[in-house]
């Protein structure tokens, strides 16, 4: 299933990236990604791990929805902090609390943070990360808990 899934995505990724539908340039996409199958079966990558199928409907429901929310709703933030001409920023860095119990689980919680305008995530010490953000509200809006939270409650699903 995992195969079948991973061609069917690399196929369709490279075909709106082409754009150029040629029976020769068809020929070299599909023997591209049947090459790249090969070598992930190989290196065993194709596991649970490597692609998490069972996450995608929950993740597509209710972590997506809100992370893209959060990243539009923050780059608003950043955008008037860059037009406003005294620039008023504070930037700020600061250990954030991460309650995941899986690596997985933090480093999707850092790769969210990191994903949000105006924060950044720099280190994963056991039970935090370190941020860098440009305004003291990001970091007590990470402190307050909130994508902590849906980012716990996703894990779960691991």
């Amino acid at each position: 299933m995992r195969v079948i899934f991973s061609f069917l995505i690399l196929t369709i990724f490279w075909l709106l990236l082409s754009g150029i539908y040629k029976p020769l340039l068809l020929f070299l996409g599909a023997f591209s990604c049947f090459t790249v199958i090969w070598v992930l079966i190989r290196l065993e990558i194709l596991d649970h791990e490597g692609l998490p199928i069972h996450l995608f409907p929950k993740a597509l429901l209710s972590l997506w929805p809100w992370l893209i929310k959060e990243i539009f709703l923050s780059g608003l933030r950043v955008s008037k902090l860059i037009i406003n001409p005294k620039m008023p920023i504070t930037p700020k860095v600061d250990f954030i609390p991460a309650t995941q119990s899986t690596d997985v689980g933090k480093a999707t919680f850092a790769n969210s943070i990191t994903l949000t305008p105006g924060t950044l995530s720099i280190e994963i010490k056991k039970n935090y990360i370190l941020v860098h953000a440009l305004e003291l509200k990001s970091i007590n809006d990470l402190k307050g808990g909130e994508m902590d939270k849906k980012i716990s409650e996703f894990e779960r699903v691991l």
